[in-house]
């Protein structure tokens, strides 16, 4: 079983890399292939020689032919260089890393937010049944429907403008004024997400209370919050977990609206400005970091997944 274990995590984490290098590549080719000059943009309301202009593109290696532009990028990524912004003049890695210490919270804050409610909305709804389903539904529908962006609007017009609960733009500093600051941006980033959980685990939750399994466990005597805790929530958790994944992973993603929206100096917003500028190592570096986030968070939850679930197999053996 470890040998079968060893060789699964062996393949998993190949192809975990082949798909991220298949992503860099993507990436790479797609901002060489966007119309205009990114030197121009560097020199805007500057007059230069066309000696200098070729200076400049040598100096960021824009002179480069596509394959042996990539194989520099990669090369230094591999050794976390990202290259150097054409705008900061400086490293990629290091404006990215100057910038975690907003992103990270409030992605881990959004992250918590949504599975929290959406789990827990999903399982009373799904016990209760009747009016809180039909309530629970219509929530879910109407969260899942509503854009990153457009919450955070009606956030920032009721609980900032309106009512003047929590600030508008600003990180905060101290862990309790930065979780007040990051509670608006944080909501807008969970709402979608939560409706989302909401729904998917509405119907795990209702498939597994329909199962032989809890029905006879009921017939047993065993109470109510048992056959939740025991049976109920651990047969749902493989696919909620599935699910989970793969929404969490897309929430570093969602910080570029969010974090623009309300003024956050994050890494989303550094994307944001970074495509206005055409400030392409930045924005190839930040689309790298989201790929790499994603494919990780994805392989670790399968690997939960053959612990978690015994219907899971390894390598082809049932564990």
């Amino acid at each position: 079983m470890a040998r079968a274990l060893t060789a699964w995590i062996t393949r998993r984490a190949l192809g975990a890399l082949v798909t991220v290098l298949a992503a860099s590549v993507l990436i790479h080719l797609s901002l060489r292939l966007v119309p205009g000059d990114p030197v121009l943009a560097l020199t805007a309301g500057r007059r230069l020689t066309p000696e200098q202009l070729a200076a400049v593109r040598e100096a960021y290696g824009l002179d480069q032919g596509p394959v042996q532009s990539y194989l520099g990028w990669i090369g230094g990524a591999l050794r976390l260089d990202l290259g150097a912004s054409l705008h900061y003049q400086t490293g990629v890695s290091t404006l990215i890393a100057d910038r975690l210490d907003v992103s990270v919270p409030l992605v881990l804050y959004a992250a918590a937010l949504s599975v929290l409610c959406g789990t827990g909305v999903a399982l009373v709804s799904a016990v209760r049944g009747g009016a809180v389903d039909r309530i629970a539904g219509l929530l879910a529908a109407t969260t899942t429907a509503t854009p990153p962006f457009v919450a955070a609007i009606l956030l920032l017009a009721t609980f900032s403008v309106g009512l003047g609960w929590f600030p508008a733009t600003g990180a905060g500093t101290g862990f309790l004024d930065r979780l007040w600051h990051l509670t608006l941006p944080a909501a807008a980033m969970a709402i979608a997400v939560f409706g989302v959980l909401a729904r998917v685990g509405n119907a795990a939750f209702a498939a597994e209370l329909r199962r032989e399994h809890v029905e006879v466990a009921r017939s047993r005597g065993v109470g109510g919050a048992a056959v939740v805790r025991r049976h109920v929530v651990r047969g749902a958790l493989p696919p909620l977990l599935t699910v989970i994944g793969v929404l969490l992973a897309g929430l570093f993603v969602g910080t570029a609206v969010v974090e623009t929206a309300f003024g956050l100096d994050g890494v989303g917003s550094l994307l944001v400005s970074s495509v206005t500028r055409r400030d392409i190592p930045v924005v190839q570096g930040v689309a790298l970091i989201a790929v790499v986030l994603f494919v990780l968070v994805n392989t670790l939850v399968d690997l939960a997944l053959t612990f978690i679930d015994p219907r899971v197999t390894v390598g082809g053996i049932a564990r």
